[in-house]
């Protein structure tokens, strides 16, 4: 590992910014041993800081700082639903699924815990209608859940409506929306290691939600089986060494944050599953990488989209007008995303054919 002037290890690229390079705490609330879900606070898009691919970042007009975010396993502590100072966030290698983001991950399971309580407190009441916080517009999840809809069939439900906001922070972040003004997020959106943590931490949080352990516990258990059984590496050296197989050829800290092509590979394939990116110097030689699906069916085989639409009041910077040409408003929905990730694709072959013409 090559040595910094300042080795910073940053919780937020975006704190960094705001508060003049000030390292805050990735949450500042203090968790009870197993806080309740208060169905009037929804939660926020990002609840603990997430990190860029990659190792040793720097960012744009920023001199002497060096982003690294690569932890241990030991480093992982408890976990808190909604966060707290104390749990480890940060990237570690697991040779069965690839890098895995523990903030996505944490973040996915308290966002799957929060929906299965509200799915469960809106069973019978007919059309229930929650407006969310703005990413890319005005987004609101419709809900009209049977009484007769069984347990784990909400939970299921809560898993794909996670899911859902997840990758529709991919999507709105692509074309150009972001937390802090004058910080885009394009160059982190559809990373390799993004989707597939986000989509770890539901089925981790659906696997939480069927067992009788308090919340937290049984989360804090199951992120450690989980990683364990996907082959997680024992030191932050062999996720370095990962990093450094991939460098310049998935990412680059050849250039500096926000630059859209610190990212050099992107995953689009991710409607219905996720596969893990394995690095091939790295990869097991006795397991195979595990797929993660998509929930997408009740126990009586019933679409979950049955149950619930997910809308966004598309703002300016979504096209809509180009992608759906004869639609009368700017209102989208999780049946959209099909055609969003597929004109992304075609974002990314035109941005391909430029890239190679300059280097010619």
């Amino acid at each position: 590992m090559k040595p910094y002037f300042h080795k910073i290890v940053i919780t937020s690229l975006k704190l960094v910014l705001l508060l003049g390079f000030i390292l805050k705490p990735s949450v500042v609330s203090s968790q009870k041993a197993d806080s309740p879900v208060n169905l009037n606070k929804i939660p926020p898009r990002i609840i603990r800081a997430c990190c860029a691919f990659g190792y040793d970042l720097k960012l744009w007009g920023v001199p002497f700082v060096n982003i690294d975010q690569v932890i241990s396993i030991t480093d992982l502590e408890g976990h808190h639903y909604m966060g707290n100072k104390s749990e480890g966030t940060g990237t570690v290698y697991t040779r069965r699924g690839g890098f895995i983001d523990i903030g996505h991950l944490r973040d996915q399971i308290d966002w799957t815990r929060y929906l299965y309580t509200l799915i469960m407190d809106s069973k019978g009441k007919g059309d229930v209608v929650l407006s969310l916080r703005n990413e890319a517009g005005r987004k609101k999840l419709h809900l009209n859940i049977p009484k007769t809809l069984d347990e784990n069939d909400c939970i299921l439900l809560a898993g794909k409506i996670a899911y859902d906001f997840s990758l529709w922070h991919e999507i709105s972040t692509w074309y150009g929306a972001s937390t802090l003004p004058f910080m885009p997020e394009k160059f982190s959106s559809f990373s390799v290691e993004d989707v597939y943590s986000n989509l770890l931490g539901i089925h981790v949080g659906m696997k939480t939600l069927r067992t009788k352990l308090p919340f937290n516990a049984a989360a804090t258990k199951f992120i450690a089986s989980t990683l364990d059984s996907l082959n997680v590496v024992k030191t932050t050296q062999e996720t370095y060494d990962a990093y450094n197989a991939v460098h310049n050829k998935w990412y680059t800290n050849e250039k500096r944050i926000p630059h859209i092509n610190i990212t050099l590979k992107r995953d689009l394939d991710v409607l219905k599953y996720s596969r893990p990116w394995i690095v091939p110097d790295i990869a097991s030689t006795a397991d195979d990488p595990v797929t993660l699906d998509v929930p997408q069916v009740d126990s009586k085989e019933n679409l979950l989209t049955s149950y619930y639409q997910f809308t966004i009041d598309a703002n300016r910077r979504i096209p809509v007008e180009t992608l759906f040409p004869n639609r009368q408003s700017n209102r989208i929905s999780q049946n959209d995303f099909k055609i969003l990730l597929n004109a992304i694709t075609k974002d990314l072959q035109r941005m391909g054919e430029i890239l190679k013409s300059e280097k010619e």
